[in-house]
């Protein structure tokens, strides 16, 4: 079998070439890739790649993610977002192959305090979070075959993260203001691509099962917080992990969202409920306190 991985070098993308490899051959690029295109912005030779590799599965973990910087390039992130991953369900169709696509919570308002399901109703409250829900909607008019996974809050070891900024800010500065009205879990990009392999290997096991299995999932670690307590946790369990460390910060302050103004507006509910995925694919979730300390436990060594 082989898979098409786009995004190689993203949090989950880099994950993923690691849980997906046990499936099979993996071809996995990037927007600087020169043997095939993996350039989401460049929509003729993404489809001729996919023509070209013939996949029985392609894994879509590329994204414009810049949300600020979204409200000023709305065309480039609805050409990212919304039709490249069109593009590619369209030439999975024409090959019958599976889909995987991420999306995310900011296809939501983030109004109430009750975790959002799959069918509840979007409403999007920037450009970046517009251009998912668009995605979404093409993927599901244009093949048969997807799995679209909705998560948030992604962080990963590699690479830049929350926890490491409040980690440098706290060595750095007296006192931390974050935002603490705004929910939701803090999720692995491991988890993500562990969850993403399992989910693959049980639909290629199960072709019968295609209308039944193809849809979208939520998928997040359980359990809820905010930025706030998230970086109180986080400073928490340094403390106790590497006395090398030297803390300036004495004072952690909740602050509303409204106090950091920002282009983009963000949800304050980003809870989702992930019942369907579990039943679906028989998996427990982890709670996300598991998943921030084995990262923490590894920057910190």
């Amino acid at each position: 079998m082989k898979i098409l991985l786009l995004g190689k070098n993203g949090q989950v993308g880099w994950e993923l070439q690691r849980s997906l490899a046990p499936l099979g051959e993996v071809v996995a690029l990037d927007r600087h890739s020169t043997q095939h295109c993996g350039d989401l912005s460049n929509l003729p030779d993404l489809a001729q790649t996919v023509r070209s590799v013939r996949p029985t599965v392609i894994v879509n973990a590329g994204a414009y993610t810049a949300v600020d910087r979204a409200e000023s390039e709305p065309e480039l992130a609805r050409t990212v977002n919304a039709l490249a991953p069109q593009v590619l369900a369209q030439e999975a169709a024409a090959l019958g192959a599976w889909l995987v696509h991420y999306s995310t919570d900011y296809v939501f308002d983030g109004s109430g305090d009750q975790p959002w399901r799959e069918d509840d109703r979007a409403g999007p409250l920037c450009v970046y979070g517009a251009s998912k829900l668009t995605g979404e909607t093409l993927i599901a008019q244009s093949t048969p075959r997807y799995l679209t996974f909705r998560t948030s809050w992604v962080y990963a070891a590699r690479g830049g993260n929350f926890a490491k900024t409040m980690l440098r800010l706290a060595q750095e500065r007296e006192q931390l203001n974050v935002i603490n009205d705004q929910f939701g879990a803090p999720t692995g990009a491991e988890l993500v691509a562990d969850v993403t392999a399992h989910a693959l290997d049980h639909v290629l096991r199960s072709p019968q099962r295609v209308s039944e299995l193809t849809g979208i999932y939520h998928l997040v670690a359980a359990g809820c917080t905010t930025w706030y307590e998230y970086s109180k946790h986080v400073i928490a369990q340094a403390k106790q992990r590497s006395d090398a460390i030297r803390f300036k910060v004495s004072e952690v302050t909740p602050i509303a969202t409204s106090a950091f103004p920002t282009p983009a507006r963000r949800p304050h509910n980003s809870r989702l409920n992930t019942d369907k995925l579990q039943h679906t694919f028989g998996l427990t979730l982890p709670p996300w306190q598991f998943g921030v300390n084995r990262m923490l436990a590894e920057i910190l060594q």
